[in-house]
């Protein structure tokens, strides 16, 4: 059986470990897929909670060996998936949130902060000219809860290993719509000539955006997967064969005219699968910069992990941790809104079918496409 220090190790390197890897961790020459890793994991949880007796002497070092994982993990976990539009920092608790940025007086930028509590509640603020800015990231707690039947820890059932996992996806889906939010929020604090909202993707509207972006730096174009199948150009032969295959694999091209496109990743609310997490309508283009990435994450203290016990005896571990989210805009930042896309949730109403915006792409013989289609 590990001591503390071993388990939190181990549950940390479970938690990092990539499931779709063959090899998920290396160790004196060898290898250990995600199951074996898991599984040991499972194990080693079952030491010290095979039992409801056992449970009940352990449950404050199991609590102690999530609370570390989650601290450690969760904020790298977020930091990985959005840093490309996005800033993640860890503060103690009871520091305030502060991020700084150094203001470029040649960027003609002015800021504009735009803060989406986890109650729904938006505040805007104006930063003024300044070498420095700064401004407060005021953070929420945001929580989850595993229930467990008391019949499962007498039988020896609960998987802590797999509540971990559940809670951290769990918080992780919640940050990432608070993201979403703050993003869509922000849109209206933007100047007028940076915003275009249509009823489609019209190329010309779209790429007058993109003349604005240009004149602060190179621009990248961040939306989700349903606004890029839209984004094709009407003039086909500017495309090569590369493009064609690329339309014909991926459904979108990897960059439009020039400009990366960077797919915001999607998520679904519930186990139902039924609704997204962000609203697809949404396109934002963004200039390169040290200071361009709009969306500003910030933990809070540390994770706490409690139970709460129920009339019928069954558990409630409940985790709970303190985030804040804001946006940063800027006048070098723009955005176009499709109203044909924009509220449409419902993954039953979704279109993933981009040949509807390729027709003239299958008009050039030659190309994989034009041939899987013949």
């Amino acid at each position: 059986m590990l001591d503390k220090k071993n388990l939190v190790q181990l549950a940390k390197t479970v938690a990092k470990a990539d499931p779709s890897a063959p090899v998920s961790y290396s160790f004196n020459g060898e290898n250990f897929s995600y199951e074996a890793l898991n599984e040991t994991l499972r194990r080693e949880f079952n030491e010290y909670a095979g039992t409801y007796s056992l449970y009940r002497e352990n449950k404050n070092l199991i609590f102690a060996v999530i609370e570390e994982t989650l601290d450690e993990v969760l904020p790298k976990k977020v930091e990985q998936a959005y840093m490309q539009f996005a800033e993640t920092k860890q503060f103690a608790q009871g520091d305030k949130p502060i991020f700084r940025r150094k203001r470029d007086v040649r960027s003609r930028a002015k800021q504009f902060i735009t803060r989406v509590g986890l109650a729904g509640i938006y505040e805007v603020f104006k930063l003024g000219p300044s070498e420095e800015e700064s401004f407060e990231v005021r953070t929420s707690a945001i929580g989850g809860a595993a229930q467990i039947g008391f019949e499962e820890f007498l039988d020896g059932r609960v998987d802590f290993a797999e509540v971990t996992a559940i809670v951290m996806e769990g918080m992780d889906e919640l940050i990432f719509r608070e993201v979403g939010h703050a993003l869509a929020a922000s849109v209206n604090q933007l100047p007028p000539a940076n915003i275009v909202v249509a009823n489609d993707f019209d190329e010309k509207e779209f790429d007058r955006l993109l003349v604005i972006a240009s004149a602060y730096g190179e621009p990248t174009i961040y939306c989700t997967y349903e606004f890029a199948v839209k984004m094709v150009p009407t003039e086909g032969w500017r495309y090569t064969e590369k493009m064609k295959d690329e339309l014909w694999n991926t459904g979108h091209l990897a960059t439009y005219k020039g400009r990366k496109v960077v797919i915001l990743p999607q998520g679904l609310e519930d186990e139902t699968n039924t609704r997204k997490v962000i609203d697809p309508g949404y396109c934002y283009i963004i200039p390169s910069g040290a200071d361009s990435k709009p969306v500003k994450i910030a933990f809070e203290g540390g994770t706490i992990v409690d139970e709460y016990t129920n009339a019928d005896r069954s558990r409630e571990i409940q985790v709970y941790k303190k985030v804040g989210v804001v946006a940063m805009l800027a006048n070098n930042i723009c955005a176009y809104a499709d109203t044909a896309l924009m509220g449409n949730m419902e993954l039953a109403t979704s279109t993933w079918d981009s040949t509807a915006y390729i027709s003239e792409v299958k008009a050039y013989p030659g190309s994989s496409y034009a041939e899987k289609n013949d």
